[in-house]
């Protein structure tokens, strides 16, 4: 019963933040608001994980909290720096 109620309070949670990744208004509060999406949804795979009796769901969602990291960390380079990787032939500033 409490794991049910804790899977409704992370499915409120997550429409919440949903909800702020939609109507954020500037560019970092939607990407803090998908990042927040994302851990949510790394506990919701864990607590649907552990309900069903299904240990291998926790593992699955340690990939997608990691992938969920890189993603935003990309973002966020992309947002700052307008590109995400260095053009062929680019000078490396002394590396």
């Amino acid at each position: 019963m409490m794991f049910a109620a804790g899977t409704l309070a992370v499915l409120v949670s997550m429409a919440m933040a949903l909800a702020r990744a939609l109507l954020g208004p500037t560019i970092y509060d939607r990407i803090l608001a998908v990042n927040s999406f994302g851990t949510l949804t790394v506990i919701l795979i864990a607590v649907v994980g552990f309900l069903s009796g299904r240990p291998a769901f926790l593992d699955i969602s340690l990939v997608y909290a990691l992938i969920n990291f890189i993603t935003t960390i990309a973002i966020m380079k992309f947002f700052k720096y307008k590109r995400i990787g260095r053009r062929s032939g680019e000078d490396l500033g002394g590396l």
